[in-house]
């Protein structure tokens, strides 16, 4: 149900955030007025800022600081946490090392996954077994991420339930089976600026990530400042840049949650294009579904759309699992 959007809206969700844990949430003025907008930009977009989230600007700040700082190593030192499937497609990949679509993407990255213990879900888990390599330099990498994945996966939990209200659903809607153990992905990218591409031994290729959608239920992005490279793709084909607007992260919602909703939100296609002399860094944190949840329309969301299942059901894990195994190139 997107639209010919041509900016991408800005939401404080601050009066959402301070009711999240009331269970007369649904009645508060406050967070009505968020929900409505929630609502409108899911529907039009599937794209919005959020900002009055409440995660300390410093720890956003510092997430972008040292992953700038790993990723000016030299490739000897970033190669020690190498992505393989013997580590659980965790780690770092060189540049066009990621593959969308077919063509190799001009981005390095570090991927990072919510711990998979053996046996945790079956034959179903069994690629994605293990936990995340982190590097050891610059040394505080691992606490200011561990940290920082604690209050994103948090926000996210309380974001969902706003979106719950706007479909129409209970807070909890995207709780229990379908999300109340959530599975979480993380990526640290680095996009060269075009001044760097041409000393990199790679096919030319100015897409930073080739046009996607994302996997689960809602992606939220911490991006630098002053550089646009995110674009957004609207109903008539033109490319929306998603600007950094300090203070805030991009959100967008994913497969899982366009086929909950039955379509009445979208999950829309986006890319990177870093036209910059600048590297560019961008942490993309994608909260998702438990890892074996099944997914099918939603009953009440399929009454607001002609009463028919217009999405085939999907198990998230078997989703994510095809997704990483056609992105990664040995």
């Amino acid at each position: 149900m997107a639209s010919d959007f041509k900016s991408i809206p800005v939401i404080d969700i601050s009066g959402l955030l301070v009711k999240c844990n009331d269970p007369n949430m649904a009645k508060d003025e406050g967070v009505c007025h968020v929900v409505k907008q929630l609502d409108k930009a899911c529907k039009e977009a599937g794209f919005f800022y959020v900002k009055g989230h409440g995660i300390p600007d410093s720890l956003v700040k510092e997430v972008r600081y040292v992953t700038h700082k790993f990723f000016q190593f030299p490739y000897e030192e970033k190669v020690k946490i190498k992505m393989t499937a013997k580590t659980g497609f965790r780690g770092y990949q060189r540049v066009g090392e990621n593959v969308t679509k077919g063509k190799p993407d001009m981005h390095e990255a570090i991927d990072c996954y919510r711990e998979v213990k053996p046996g945790m879900y079956g034959t179903l888990g069994e690629s994605l077994e293990g936990s995340n390599r982190w590097p050891e330099n610059p040394s505080n990498f691992n606490s200011v991420m561990e940290e920082y994945i604690s209050l994103v996966t948090d926000l996210s939990r309380n974001i969902m339930k706003g979106i719950a209200l706007a479909l129409g659903g209970a807070p909890d809607e995207f709780g229990g089976e379908r999300a109340g153990d959530p599975f979480w992905v993380m990526r640290l990218i680095g996009y060269p600026g075009v001044s760097d591409c041409s000393s990199l031994e790679m096919p030319e290729n100015d897409i930073g990530c080739g046009a996607h959608t994302d996997y689960g239920l809602l992606t939220l992005v911490n991006q630098d400042d002053e550089i646009s490279a995110l674009q957004v793709r609207n109903c008539s084909g033109e490319w929306i840049w998603a600007v950094p607007i300090p203070g805030t992260f991009v959100c967008n919602i994913g497969d899982m949650l366009k086929i909950w909703s039955n379509g009445l939100y979208e999950s829309t296609l986006h890319r990177v294009i870093n036209n910059s002399p600048k590297y560019r860094v961008s942490v993309a944190f994608f909260y998702e579904t438990n890892f074996d949840a099944i997914v099918k329309p939603l009953e009440f969301c399929k009454q607001k759309t002609g009463g028919i299942d217009k999405f085939d059901k999907a198990v998230y894990g078997e989703h994510l699992v095809s997704k990483v195994l056609t992105n990664f190139v040995t």
